[in-house]
């Protein structure tokens, strides 16, 4: 029996005999979670191939989601683990105090539960490789006329991903990483740096931490935050709680304190409409509760911030029903002031068991 679902939304190949025979495959087929969002899809690809599309851009189409679907096969199992993107120069020596403190920072990251990623080149992104070890390591390669072959150290790992595009590899930089940390780079290293803040800026990604690494004494994160300082935030192109979205150090110490801290009792957050479900691993005091409510009622739509049972469409998370919760209706805007107040819960006092 086809089950009765609803797909209203899924749109028209303009051909009735097409559009049944497309959901009725999507509908029968075994293990798919959601047929009208596989008919949608079916139903999409036959419009661009009977479409005015060239046959380049079709390919690329076609290329860019199993670059995808690859990508979410790779990192699917490992799930469970936390992960940090590392990002920097491919010509960073192995000699060079940059490398050494990459490696260094992986090393101790992969102590505290993190996995490493990395774009699978040379220089600092080995360096993120060698640190963490091969099975703690995860290889974005992207193919380069001058340059693709991967780093010994992710090398011929089932965790390494050839893409041919940067802006799927870009995704997956972001989407799977929990943490990212750039060192010394050049035009690439800018632009996945760049990407990162610009998406957790307007709420296009998840909001975790993004620290800026210079090895001791250095100064090329230094001069770059005068930039963004003299530039960017004294022109008004930036909100002073955008700071709060990246930190510029020096120590690899203080790296990993930040990246670690983020989730000291934040765990994550989801949003259900204008409601937001920020997930914790221990629930805070009354008196905290109050103190984040006077501190953070800017970023409050109305009513206020209340510790609440799982939203009804959390249900496909039983994994996370059990954690506590702080639920409220978001303005969706200055998510430097969303970062701001997950500090405040990770600071905020938590009940003892």
């Amino acid at each position: 029996m086809i089950p009765a679902v609803s797909c209203a939304y899924v749109g028209s190949t303009g051909e009735k005999e097409i559009d049944d025979r497309v959901m009725a495959l999507a509908q029968e087929l075994p293990g798919v979670s959601d047929p009208c969002l596989l008919a949608e899809m079916i139903i999409t690809a036959i419009r661009v191939s009977r479409g005015p599309v060239t046959m380049g851009d079709f390919k690329l189409m076609n290329r860019s989601l199993k670059e995808m679907r690859t990508a979410n096969e790779v990192f699917h199992p490992y799930t469970g683990y936390r992960k940090v993107t590392v990002f920097g120069s491919a010509r960073t020596k192995t000699t060079e105090p940059e490398y050494q403190a990459a490696v260094d920072f992986s090393w101790r990251m992969r102590d505290h539960g993190f996995m490493t990623i990395t774009g699978a080149g040379p220089g600092i992104m080995a360096a993120g490789n060698e640190g963490a070890g091969t099975d703690d390591s995860f290889g974005l390669n992207i193919a380069l006329p001058f340059e693709n072959m991967a780093n010994e150290f992710i090398a011929g790992d089932p965790k390494l991903i050839n893409f041919n595009y940067f802006f799927t590899r870009k995704l997956s930089f972001v989407k799977e990483a929990d943490a990212a940390v750039g060192f010394p780079g050049g035009f690439g290293t800018m632009d996945e740096v760049f990407e990162a803040l610009t998406l957790i800026q307007t709420g296009k990604a998840s909001i975790y931490p993004i620290v800026l690494v210079d090895a001791k004494g250095g100064t090329y994160w230094k001069f770059w935050k005068q930039f963004i300082d003299e530039h960017l935030y004294r022109n008004g192109m930036i909100s002073e709680s955008d700071f709060a979205l990246f930190k510029v150090t020096d120590s690899v110490d203080e790296a990993i304190e930040e990246v670690v801290g983020f989730y000291r009792n934040f765990h994550s957050y989801r949003y259900v409409g204008d409601r937001i479900s920020v997930r914790l691993s221990k629930e805070i005091t009354d008196d905290a509760l109050k103190k984040l409510n006077d501190e953070f009622g800017d970023i409050v739509k109305a009513g206020e911030i209340k510790m609440g049972a799982p939203l009804e469409a959390e249900t496909n998370e039983p994994e996370l029903e059990a954690l506590p919760r702080l639920v409220f209706r978001h303005q969706r805007r200055a998510f430097g002031r969303l970062r701001q107040f997950i500090d405040g819960v990770n600071a905020a006092e938590t009940k003892s068991a």
